[in-house]
């Protein structure tokens, strides 16, 4: 049989690699004559660079940044021969067909894994890190640079990564005002400095989040990053007007703020745009022409899938929501491993694609702590038994 395991990350626990390399182990070892093709999927965040880099058979560089709290963090540039990409992807993401593009990672300089829960806050945390791998970048001479911006821990229109790059800020005495992180912005009354000549930048992005309001970056990702629920309304005010100052400097409409996609990660799409002309493409699509995904499912007789918890953002623009589109168009049945399924999903889902079938990993009985300590050993086992279930074997 043929089979397909395309999973993104469980998070905390195992990366989308790590999922379906255990899934191909695991088949292989309980059924004969099996072929286990493996797609690792990413939205933009852990495991973007070194996902699209390797699938093509790019090289990669490493360099020490400044990590979201200023500690110094190792982090990696993928590159790839422009030559190497179909029409398709150079296309959508609308590169050069020369020369090499250079896969760059928000969450490896500025991601929300690297800071320990009890140290989480969006007014201390900086993109700085972010805009020292485009500079590598730009120097290295790639001929466009395409940046993952999933994952991060930071809430500071890119600010950080401007700073970087030779934008400086000045408080009303015309001091310089080193670390222009979010708890800073008060201070701020004027930018200057010149940006040096970069590539093309593209930014992957599948949220539509604006930059401001209820559906904003600080009402939406705050929260998970440490800001707390009072703090919402001021953080906002003062992205409005730190975006303000940015769109003035550099003469740019700031109907930008309503750009879809400019809420993602803390409002780095928006400020390397207003700056630096970055723009945004679809992540998802821009992936699955990456990694000839379609292609693959059809080629596959059943279809794996999941994440460490596959709710309703999972049909919103994540990679194992598309997969049971694809699947359905394809007439492919698909089965979801993940660590845990709301009920109310699992309705949702059937009554659009009745081909999928659910196999939460989780143990009920057992705590979040251990669930995730043991997610290797549950997904085995599960798949074990789904095995045995399905009676593949006999095919």
């Amino acid at each position: 049989m043929r089979f397909l395991a395309a999973f993104d990350k469980f998070k905390d626990t195992l990366s989308a690699g790590d999922v379906c390399r255990l899934a191909r182990e695991t088949l292989e070892s309980s059924l004969p004559n099996v072929r286990v093709s493996e797609i690792p999927l990413t939205d933009g965040g852990e495991g973007f660079c070194d996902i699209l880099t390797g699938a093509v058979g790019g090289r990669f560089s490493s360099y020490i940044v400044e990590g979201p709290l200023g500690t110094p963090v190792d982090a990696r540039i993928g590159y790839v021969e422009l030559g190497l990409l179909s029409p398709e992807v150079r296309e959508l993401a609308n590169l050069p067909s020369v020369g090499e593009v250079a896969i760059l990672e928000m969450a490896s300089a500025a991601g929300l894994e690297q800071v320990p829960v009890p140290l989480r806050d969006p007014w201390s945390s900086s993109t700085f890190g972010v805009g020292e791998l485009i500079l590598h970048a730009a120097k290295e001479g790639a001929a466009a640079i395409l940046l993952g911006i999933g994952g991060s821990a930071t809430n500071d229109l890119g600010i950080g990564a401007l700073r970087a790059l030779g934008l400086r800020f000045f408080d009303s005495e015309d001091a310089e005002i080193d670390n222009a992180c979010p708890a800073e912005w008060p201070r701020i009354a004027r930018v200057s400095g010149a940006l040096p000549e970069l590539p093309p930048l593209r930014i992957a992005c599948d949220v539509d989040n604006p930059l401001l309001g209820s559906s904003g970056a600080a009402a939406s990702y705050g929260p998970q990053k440490g800001l707390l629920a009072e703090d919402i309304l001021r953080m906002d005010s003062e992205m409005a007007r730190m975006a303000s100052m940015l769109s003035d400097e550099f003469g740019v409409q700031e109907d930008m703020l309503t750009t879809p996609g400019a809420g993602a990660a803390g409002g780095i799409g928006f400020g390397l745009g207003v700056t630096c002309g970055g723009c945004f493409v679809q992540g998802f699509p821009l992936v699955a022409a990456w990694l000839q995904l379609e292609e693959k499912i059809n080629d596959a007789e059943v279809i794996l899938t999941g994440e460490g918890r596959f709710d309703s953002t999972s049909l919103r623009g994540k990679g194992p929501g598309k997969i049971l589109e694809l699947a359905h168009r394809a007439g492919r049945p698909v089965f979801i491993l993940a660590g845990a399924v709301p009920e109310e999903v699992c309705r949702e889902v059937r009554e659009v694609f009745p081909s999928v079938f659910f196999h939460p990993i989780g143990r009920s009985e057992l705590s979040l702590e251990e669930n995730l300590r043991r997610t290797g050993e549950f997904f085995e086992q599960t798949l074990q038994n789904l095995v045995q279930e399905k009676e593949w074997t006999k095919q």
